[in-house]
């Protein structure tokens, strides 16, 4: 009985590529916040590296590398079992090990006085990772299918544009200086990519692409449109980034940046990963 639950609320779906349920999203978001503790409890013990605005935006290009990542599977290059480690939540555990590897190599670097600062080696095979990633997407779809650069313009401008209004209403409208701080651009930037991607794939792609997760899903089905999407995110966004601000220095600044990269994390990887899926046409 226990196996069977297991199978179809955690296995099958990432076997068979089904939609989320309320059981695995449930569970995938307890994790998140179990691993964002144990982070935490690990940076807060650290005397190399400091957990700050820097050291999130550095971290930054292995979001965009999970994205990358996800459609490498989704394009079905790799046949083997090996492509379910590119599926969440697997794909997380992966690219968490890989991070985690090359931040204490290259801590360890600065700390052995060959480098005065990893930032810029650690941000930097980041972005190396992701443009090897990129080659081989890019190398698939000029053999098997297109390169719609169209698609990821028309995205990541919606996104640049949305993510310009909500920056405006916030700084300018709700008079929040802080909305200019870099991390929450990038906050903002991340969900509204997201959301960009989900409304441009549902509502206008030439191919059927559907939502997976809970509660958008259904939102779109009442609503009868992907670009609902936008409101949702303006309900978590606005709160959200009223009370990060709030607590910004009354709690821990290790758990505070911690928590504002996940919240990027949901919103950039996926939006990512969606946009690169559908230049590819896959």
């Amino acid at each position: 009985m226990v196996l069977g639950f297991i199978y179809k609320y955690y296995i099958d779906p990432i076997r068979y590529g089904q939609p989320y349920n309320v059981v695995d999203t449930t569970t995938y978001a307890l994790v998140l916040l179990v691993a964002i503790y144990i982070l935490y409890r690990w940076f807060s013990r650290s005397k190399t590296i400091a957990i700050d605005g820097r050291f999130v935006l550095a971290t930054l290009p292995y979001v965009v590398l999970g994205g990358l990542l996800r459609v490498v599977q989704d394009t079905g290059m790799i046949t083997s079992d090996l492509q379910y480690l590119l599926i969440t939540p697997l794909i997380y555990f992966l690219l968490f090990f890989f991070t985690a590897a090359v931040l204490v190599a290259t801590s360890s670097i600065q700390k052995a006085g060959l480098v005065r600062d990893y930032i810029p080696l650690y941000s930097g095979t980041g972005v190396v990772a992701c443009l090897v990633a990129a080659g081989v997407l890019v190398s698939f779809g000029i053999v098997n299918t297109v390169v719609d650069a169209g698609v990821a313009a028309f995205i990541i401008g919606l996104g640049v544009l949305t993510t310009a209004l909500v920056y405006a209403a916030m700084r300018y409208l709700l008079r929040w200086e802080y909305a200019a701080d870099p991390l929450y651009l990038a906050l903002i930037f991340g969900q509204m990519l997201d959301a960009s991607a989900t409304s441009f794939g549902i509502d206008l792609h030439p191919l059927e692409y559907v939502e997976v997760h809970v509660v958008g899903s259904n939102l779109i089905a009442w609503t009868g449109t992907a670009f609902s999407m936008f409101p949702l995110k303006l309900l978590v966004l606005f709160p959200g980034i009223y009370i990060l601000e709030r607590f910004r220095n009354e709690g821990s600044p290790v758990l505070w940046h911690l928590i504002v990269l996940a919240m990027i994390t949901v919103g950039l990887a996926p939006g990512v990963r969606d946009m690169v899926r559908m230049m590819l046409y896959v």
